[in-house]
């Protein structure tokens, strides 16, 4: 069905576009006296107010967005990527060249593509004049900016003063300010209730106070001030609309009633609000109300939508080899090519742009090759001749969920695959008929693979205690049998080339390792290769031998040696039968001496096991490795995947963009010349490619998601509603803004899309001083803050901080590498491009260049983790001296490595503490919650003492004994959802600040796209000990509430860790000490 539609979109909106067609997905409208300006395809444009032919005001490579007009109309300053970083420009409204006014920290998540959106985002002009955006450049959670003020002819930012701060709008006489406290317009997540649901917010310059003018469970966004209204928009009725809040008289009324497509962007002058809803730009005149659809058209040359030659060695997800080892098989970029071992021709052998081909396999005897394509709207068997001349023939129909892992009997009659259902499957080769020949309970049977005699499959299945099980499973009889018991994990199960054993690989490797912050065991490299004797008569590799005898033996074979070798070369060219004694087989069981690790792709030939291998803490020796079963040796033979062909003469290996053909190695692999893949070239028809990958993302979300009753949305219907979108796509970022909005509406936390290929800029990092900075009148540069940093940490490096500087605050910056600053308005533009070079910096106490002294610095790309780390010891500062060294106090950023490094950082050091507060404020997320949770948990049930020593120590050691707190605030998500559930549930104390985010429904990795494309899909969730379902959508609410004054907070006072200090010093008055050492017994 998908594919016809995609030939009548596709062309439906070239015509379309021929005829001069309204032009479609208008983005980030902004609205002058009589114009609109507005992004399209990552450039800006203008138009009348009324419509007709936009106008092309940028062209660069980059994004160019959120355009804003100056007061009087005559500029319009935008977020750009000119010079790589995301930054504020300005130009004329009529168009010219752009003026850089910023120069901020280079950040990894800076994408209009990404959930947590760009950086430097314009959000309006000031009353006085100023351009306001907002930036992370301090932040460090991904979620929080705050907004500052640049002034339009260039300078130093001021941050406005309020802790956070997404859009906002000044009151008419410039004294307040209308604002959301929170940005999450880019997180695909729609009709959202949790913590970070926000409402309108006015803060009052002069006497500081900010309240909270809406209040509703639903989120109250981009607010717009009017003379006495403020305009706004909100999904209360769950389409996004227009809403008004009268200052007078303090009443809200709904202004528009649109039941289709969110209102997205809007914004304002003080006669009109223009907006874009459903890819097109509305205009509404403030006091009638009106509403007027704004007509547009664009004729240019649609650059970034054009067809294009494309790499596709960049975007390799499968390779095969065949049989007698001549060519390599590479599914890439959704096409599937067939390359040369040596010379020869590239063959693409599907040919399809916009079709997505992927596990191309080849065939035992060469003939054929099979792969899977989602030609006929669903993934199915396609089979093909070795080189395209004939059209692919599809094999199986009806799908109705994904399908994985071809692989071909090795007698060529059956494809084994298996699906997103849990099956494993069976086709005919020939007929295309299937059959389900495995069920799993617990997860996908990704992992088997065929006996020589292709009677056999083995494969890995999950028992109800999570325990990788191995089975065999007889093909004609369908009887499946458990070869490993279910007491140690086993999985990558092979049979051996001449069927006489099964290898797999088994955690049982048992030598623990011990923390040095606690004694505490842990497991790594459990695992080893094992190898079963399938019958009573098989061999054993690891028997002993006897030489005397084995030297007659050679005496009396020497006449058929030639024979016996000649038959050895020729054993892979026939079928062995393969016979399974079940009976004493768990007695046949044995360990192949190998170093232990985590083990995948397994194979067996001629006295050689060939395997990949990972092991953690030797990077260095994880890879592809082969153990001599004749000579009982192992060697690494290099950091490469491989494949084997179906002969088992030939072997491909190789990683990246390089790979060889050779023969079965036995010594370390060096690639001396590699394959030719130049030639892997696709001609890429973005339209059919983005139809394509629109499709996928709908059917992953179908296939993957959750809960299989899609929140009871109609799933199909949200297809039909965003699809008629999908024509009018003319840069890979609206595709992006599409499928965000189409899976947005499931309504959940971590369903989210980031960009595949797509154009962009080369980053040149700011080199930046970590010191705050404020102008001078003389020009010069005062240097008002110089961040604390850790010169003993790597990441905690303070340019200015550096022992031997002596740089002190109110100093002055005089000179940039002999560059005198008072010859830029910024000092920062001296400094492009030096994060991580060496900088000459002239420093003075006074602000001239007379007496000023020369020092060397090197200045960094981001300063977030000197604000961080400087936060962090305020708060122990705080916290000591409010509670005279009684309370420690630490702080979780995430729940990731990162998280768990500063819980250890900061936990066992304060493990002497009565009291503790645990920060979850801020923290994005991650695994490792419940490990947090458990070191919390401990109680102690004895203690220890020792001679000459008047303290006791508890068991459990590394106990905390004493009341805790946990802050949260609306910024706490994910596992930080799920640790202040925890926390609460097993009593460890009061939860202290404002509700979580909520979102808790897990994802896993992505699945492959055509350009790399990484949706992530909500696939499994936590249930309470009630069996109900939690947090998702709601948060977790505290047990006491405190919100944060917002100016209080920017002139630094914390309200909720002052209630921390409070609460537990009143819980320290009930606190027991640990028991003291009574006197010495007599016996």
């Amino acid at each position: 069905m998908y594919r016809k539609l995609l030939t009548l979109f596709v062309t439906a909106a070239f015509m379309g576009m021929v005829r001069g067609e309204e032009a479609r997905l208008l983005r980030f409208p902004a609205v002058g006296e009589n114009q609109i300006a507005f992004s399209y395809a990552g450039n800006l444009y203008s138009v009348p107010l009324t419509g007709g032919t936009a106008r092309q005001l940028t062209s660069h490579g980059g994004q160019e967005i959120f355009p804003r007009f100056s007061s009087d109309g005559s500029q319009l300053a935008f977020t750009a990527q000119y010079d790589g970083n995301t930054e504020v420009y300005l130009m004329p409204a009529e168009g010219g060249i752009p003026q850089r006014l910023t120069h901020t920290a280079t950040l990894g998540r800076d994408d209009l593509s990404d959930r947590m959106g760009p950086n430097n985002i314009v959000m309006g002009w000031s009353p006085d004049g100023q351009i306001v955006y907002r930036s992370r450049q301090h932040s460090f959670n991904s979620f929080k900016g705050q907004l500052f003020k640049v002034p339009a002819e260039g300078g130093l930012s001021a941050q406005i003063e309020v802790p956070e701060g997404g859009f906002l709008s000044f009151s008419p006489d410039g004294k307040k300010m209308a604002y959301n406290r929170v940005f999450r317009e880019f997180r695909t997540w729609k009709y959202y209730q949790g913590g970070m649901a926000d409402d309108i917010w006015v803060h009052d310059f002069e006497t500081k106070e900010t309240v909270r003018i809406t209040e509703h469970p639903a989120q109250d966004l981009m607010p717009m001030w009017i003379g006495d209204e403020i305009f706004f928009i909100s999904d209360r009725d769950r389409t996004m609309n227009l809403f008004v809040y009268n200052t007078q008289t303090r009443e809200t009324e709904k202004v528009t009633h649109f039941e289709d497509y969110d209102i997205k962007f809007p914004s304002h002058n003080q006669s009109h609000i223009v907006f874009e809803k459903g890819g097109w730009i509305y205009t509404l005149e403030a006091q009638s109300r009106e509403v007027q659809k704004v007509p547009v058209q664009i004729h240019n040359d649609q650059n970034f939508a054009r067809s294009q030659r494309v790499d596709a060695t960049q975007r390799i997800t499968g390779i095969d080899l065949s049989p007698q080892g001549e060519r390599a098989l590479f599914s890439a970029r959704g096409e599937v090519f067939s390359v040369p071992a040596e010379k020869g021709i590239t063959y693409n052998l599907s040919r399809s742009s916009g079709i997505h081909e992927r596990d191309a396999a080849w065939s035992p005897d060469g003939s054929k090759v099979a792969w899977l394509s989602d030609k006929s709207g669903e993934y199915e068997i396609w089979i093909s001749d070795v080189f395209g001349e004939e059209l692919p023939r599809q094999l199986t129909s009806g799908a109705d969920t994904y399908k994985f892992n071809l692989s071909w009997s090795p007698d060529g009659q059956w494809l084994a695959w298996n699906d997103q259902h849990f099956g494993l499957y069976l086709t005919n080769s020939e007929s295309g008929q299937s059959r389900k020949v495995a069920q799993s309970k617990l997860t996908p049977l990704s992992d088997f693979s065929w006996s020589p005699d292709s009677r056999w499959l083995t494969y890995t299945d999950y028992g109800d205690n999570r325990m990788g099980v191995i089975h065999v499973l007889n093909i004609e009889s369908g009887e499946s049998f458990p070869i490993t018991d279910p007491w140690h994990h086993s999985y990558s199960p092979a049979f051996s080339r001449d069927g006489l054993y099964l290898i797999f690989a088994s955690d049982r490797t048992f030598n623990p390792i011990y923390g040095r912050t606690e004694w505490n065991h842990a497991y790594v490299n459990m695992g080893k290769i094992y190898l079963v004797l399938l019958s009573e008569d098989s061999p054993s590799p690891f028997a002993p031998e006897n030489q005397l005898i084995a030297q007659v033996n050679e005496k009396k074979d020497k006449d058929k040696g030639k024979a016996d070798q000649k038959d050895k070369d020729q054993a892979v060219d026939s079928l062995p039968t393969v016979n399974i004694d079940y009976t004493g087989i768990a007695h046949r069981i044995l360990e192949v001496p190998v170093e232990a690790g985590s083990f995948y792709n397994l194979n067996v030939i001629n006295d050689k096991l060939y395997y990949n291998r990972r092991i953690q803490g030797k990077e260095e020796q994880s890879g592809l490795t082969m153990f001599d079963l004749k000579e009982q040796k192992e060697t690494f033979l290099g950091d490469y995947h491989y494949t084997l062909s179906a002969k088992g003469n030939k072997m491909l290996v190789g990683k990246d963009q390089k790979w060889a053909v050779m023969d079965l190695p036995g010594s370390p692999v060096k690639i001396k010349e590699s394959m030719d893949l130049s030639s892997m070239q696709v001609q890429v028809a973005y339209a059919e490619e983005w139809q394509q990958i629109y499709d996928e993302a709908w059917r992953q979300m179908r296939d993957f998601f959750y809960v299989d009753n899609m929140h009871g949305v109609d799933w199909q219907s949200i297809y039909e509603k965003y699809q008629v979108l999908v024509p009018h796509v003319q840069h890979r970022a609206d595709l992006n803004y599409i499928i965000g909005e189409m899976i947005g509406e499931l309504n959940a936390g971590h369903a989210y899309v980031n960009p595949g290929d797509q154009p962009g800029t080369q980053r040149i990092p700011t080199g930046l001083l970590g010191a705050r900075l404020s102008a001078h009148e003389s020009g010069f540069f005062r240097i008002d803050k110089v961040l604390e940093g850790a010169p003993w940490s790597p990441t905690l490096q303070a340019p200015l901080n550096q022992p031997g500087l002596k740089v002190r605050e109110g100093e002055y910056l005089i000179a940039v590498n002999r560059v005198p600053v008072n010859s830029v308005t910024d000092p920062y533009e001296l400094l492009i491009g030096t994060a991580g070079k060496t900088v000459e910096l002239s420093i003075n106490d006074r602000p001239t260049t007379q007496g000023a002294r020369q020092i060397l610095v090197t200045p960094i790309a981001d300063e977030s983790s000197l604000y961080y780390f400087e936060w962090v010891q305020n708060n122990i500062r705080k916290v000591e001296e409010a509670s005279g060294g009684q309370i420690g106090y630490l702080h979780i950023p995430d729940m990731g490595p990162g998280g768990l490094n500063e819980f250890v950082k900061y936990f066992y050091p304060q493990l002497n503490k009565k009291a503790l507060i645990i920060d979850d404020r801020g923290n994005g997320g991650g695994n490792v919650s419940p490990m947090i949770l458990e070191r919390l948990s401990r109680t102690p049930y004895r203690v220890n003492m020792r001679r000459n020593s008047d303290q006791v120590s508890t068991i459990p050691a590394q106990t905390l004994v004493g009341p805790k707190v946990a802050l949260i605030d609306k910024y706490s998500a994910s596992d930080g959802d799920l640790f202040a559930f925890g926390f609460r549930e097993l009593g460890l104390g009061k939860l202290i600040g404002t509700k979580t985010w909520g979102g808790i429904v897990g994802i896993t990795g992505p699945l492959p796209f055509i350009d790399g494309t990484d949706l992530r899909v909500p696939q499994f969730t936590s249930l309470s000990m009630e069996g109900e379902w939690m947090i998702e959508g709601e948060g977790v609410a505290p047990d006491i509430e405190v919100e944060n004054d917002p100016y209080k907070e920017f002139m630094g006072e914390d309200q909720q860790l002052n209630k921390a200090i409070e609460v537990l010093l009143e819980e320290l008055k009930e606190r027991k000490d640990l028991p003291g050492i009574p006197a010495p017994p007599v016996k």
